[in-house]
């Protein structure tokens, strides 16, 4: 059995009830007590289950690619870097992630990064892996609070090193007129500048004609459209639904939805989490989707967790079921992690799945469905 604490609605609470679960309130919290055995629907069991990792190890060629590219650069080597991106092509959203890790490698040390730019300055890669050191030491000034909380002087410097990394980004975009790297990064600057909308939106084009289902371009531009930044939940949400709409086969652009329900759950006193059966659709739309991209996708699971959380909260339960089968053990993410026991709370989530999943199975074949 588990545990988890849980916001007490009145129709998780009746479910619970029917299904002979029990409830535990502790410290004022409610928690929910559910009997299943994990084996009898193809899960792990408790004793298998990971908070250490969102999903499995990295396929072995990647991994030693990612250890040959850290191991050179730490030696000075920034033509295996440049190599390295090179090779993810046009794949535009490989490419970005081959990138991110060039800009973890350069934040620890960039004396590589400094040589390749002295030996290439008309490499595009090298000048958006700069642009993108820039944004994140702008962010590491202002920190992660609202603007309310961020001192005066803190938000100067924060502005005028936006205002630098946006330089960057365009002198880095003249040196390859199809990447969309560059664009990216100003897409995140625009949104700490705080862009007029229309402003904003030129930018977006700029991408978005270059590279239409970018995901981390989407995910960065979600966050310019919600409330707290220069949007408003209508405004992320549309923003949200279309990107599941465009998102083509083998894309991970679907899950941007998944975190515009997380800006809402964020948000208890001005949002709630939409409930409409159009709503529930789009959610098995995403796992449809999923489907089709491909197993070792880096960012998959870590989606999957969310999207198995929010098919439960939508009583979607046959769809998280199988969701939490291909998670398999593996437990360490979001939002599981934001409990205080992620294994207890991932083991509650996929035992309400569970559970309601084969009760819908036996009311439909004991003659009690819709059509019996």
């Amino acid at each position: 059995m588990s545990y988890l604490f849980v916001l007490p609605t009145v129709a998780l609470l009746l479910l619970l009830w029917r299904s002979g679960s029990g409830l535990l309130r502790m410290g004022g919290a409610i928690w929910v007590r559910v009997r299943f055995d994990p084996a009898d629907y193809g899960l792990p069991s408790r004793e298998e289950l990971d908070v250490e990792h969102a999903g499995p190890p990295l396929p072995p060629d990647r991994a030693k690619a990612i250890d040959a590219v850290a191991h050179a650069a730490g030696s000075g080597d920034w033509r295996s870097a440049a190599s390295y991106v090179e090779g993810a092509g046009r794949d535009w959203d490989e490419r970005w992630s081959r990138l991110e890790l060039l800009v973890h490698l350069a934040d620890k040390d960039d004396a590589w990064l400094r040589d390749w730019r002295a030996a290439e300055p008309k490499d595009c890669v090298a000048a958006t892996v700069h642009a993108q050191l820039l944004l994140q030491g702008a962010w590491s000034v202002r920190g992660t609070g609202y603007a309310h909380t961020v001192s005066p002087d803190l938000m100067s410097r924060f502005r005028a090193l936006l205002r630098e990394t946006m330089d960057a980004a365009e002198k880095a975009a003249t040196l390859d007129a199809d990447d969309p790297g560059p664009w990216v990064v100003m897409i995140t600057a625009a949104r700490g500048l705080r862009f007029e909308h229309d402003r904003f939106q030129r930018v977006w084009l700029e991408l978005f004609k270059r590279a239409p289902h970018h995901y981390m371009g989407h995910r960065q531009a979600l966050e310019y459209w919600c409330a707290k930044w220069a949007g408003s939940h209508k405004l992320m949400m549309d923003f949200a639904e279309r990107a599941v709409h465009r998102a083509p086969a083998g894309s991970p652009l679907a899950g941007i939805y998944l975190h515009a329900l997380d800006e809402l759950a964020s948000r208890p006193r001005d949002a709630t989490l939409p409930s409409t059966p159009a709503a529930k659709e789009m959610l098995e739309s995403i796992a449809h989707s999923f489907d089709q991209v491909i197993d070792d996708y880096e960012r998959l699971p870590r989606l999957r967790h969310l999207l198995a959380h929010y098919l439960v909260e939508a009583q979607c339960y046959d769809t998280a079921l199988e969701q939490f089968r291909r998670l398999g053990p593996w437990c360490g993410a979001e939002p599981w992690t934001r409990h205080r026991s992620p294994a207890r709370a991932f083991d509650l989530t996929r035992g309400i799945a569970a559970r309601r999943s084969r009760q819908v199975v036996e009311a439909d074949t004991s003659g009690n469905g819709p059509n019996g």
